[in-house]
């Protein structure tokens, strides 16, 4: 699967894309994570991304040509065969981004995530660009960065490889409490204030420890 970042600050993500699970799955060649720099498309010999907003109003508003342009020559270089393209726009109205979305979206060959900044974006990018709008809470941040580092996350952990077993996902594992050693801990020395491992963990019992697992299950449905 390939993942398309389209940013105005392409160096705010550092490498958060090339370690860990991500690090492993792009070197395996399950997953490819590219990020762009807007400015590549801008406008004139400044190569200009943003401005006013008709109206009036505060901030700067990223431009329609440049994401247009951006958005065209990638889809210009994908192979026929990866043709499943979604293009995806970050935005508060958009629509809550969870597991079953992230579930969705695996599916395609091609996630063309679309960052804003500054005021916002040029409406025209949502009305005649994205095939979508996502949103990942009722919050607002800076830009669409951090949103598109948990889509690429968030999907990449439903691709077949990616995980070392399917039972990792928290979707199918539930959502219990987990312990590692030591089975005792004591925050203060000297003191008697003891942090302990629950013993249906450390029985051996493996039927008492799925049940005591699936307790946890259904107290969060």
């Amino acid at each position: 699967m390939n993942f398309h970042i389209i940013s105005a600050v392409p160096q705010a993500f550092g490498n958060y894309f090339n370690t860990s699970i991500l690090g492993r799955a792009q070197n395996k060649g399950l997953i490819s994570v590219k990020v762009y720099d807007l400015r590549r498309w801008g406008i004139g010999k400044h190569k200009k991304i943003d401005d006013r907003p008709f109206g009036g109003g505060p901030g700067m508003v990223l431009r329609v040509e440049p994401i247009y342009k951006a958005v065209n020559s990638i889809k210009s270089k994908i192979k026929k065969e990866r043709l499943a393209v979604r293009t995806i726009l970050f935005s508060v109205r958009g629509k809550k981004f969870d597991s079953s979305q992230a579930l969705r979206l695996s599916k395609y060959k091609n996630l063309i995530l679309i960052c804003g900044r500054y005021e916002g974006v040029d409406e025209r990018v949502a009305r005649y660009i994205a095939d979508e709008e996502i949103s990942v809470g009722d919050f607002v941040l800076s830009g669409g960065e951090i949103p598109a580092m948990i889509v690429v996350d968030a999907v990449s952990r439903f691709i077949p490889g990616v995980l070392g077993k399917k039972e990792s996902l928290e979707e199918f594992k539930g959502s219990y409490p987990t312990y590692t050693r030591p089975e005792v801990f004591s925050p203060k020395k000297g003191k008697k204030s003891f942090w302990r491992v629950p013993a249906v963990l450390l029985s051996g019992d493996h039927k008492k420890i799925s049940e005591w697992r699936k307790s946890f299950e259904k107290s969060s449905d």
